[in-house]
């Protein structure tokens, strides 16, 4: 990997992360309309900042592996 992958992977790390807390407030608030038992909301929650987190990091991840080579 040379620096600019590194960049645009610790970019992506960054943002990947700003996108689970709002997605995780996000889903917190909506569903705290919806499901009366707060578990149930944190579950789910949780689970769809996980998913996020993961989602946005693996695009960054292939963008980092994949744009360097189109630079050159």
């Amino acid at each position: 990997m040379n620096g600019l992958s590194i960049a645009i992977f610790l970019i992506s790390v960054i943002f990947s992360m700003l996108a689970a807390v709002a997605a995780y407030l996000i889903t917190y608030k909506e569903y705290m309309h919806h499901y009366m038992d707060k578990r149930d909301v944190l579950k789910a929650a949780l689970r769809t900042c996980g998913f996020t987190f993961t989602f946005f990091l693996a695009l960054g991840l292939l963008l980092a592996m994949t744009l360097p080579l189109f630079l050159n």
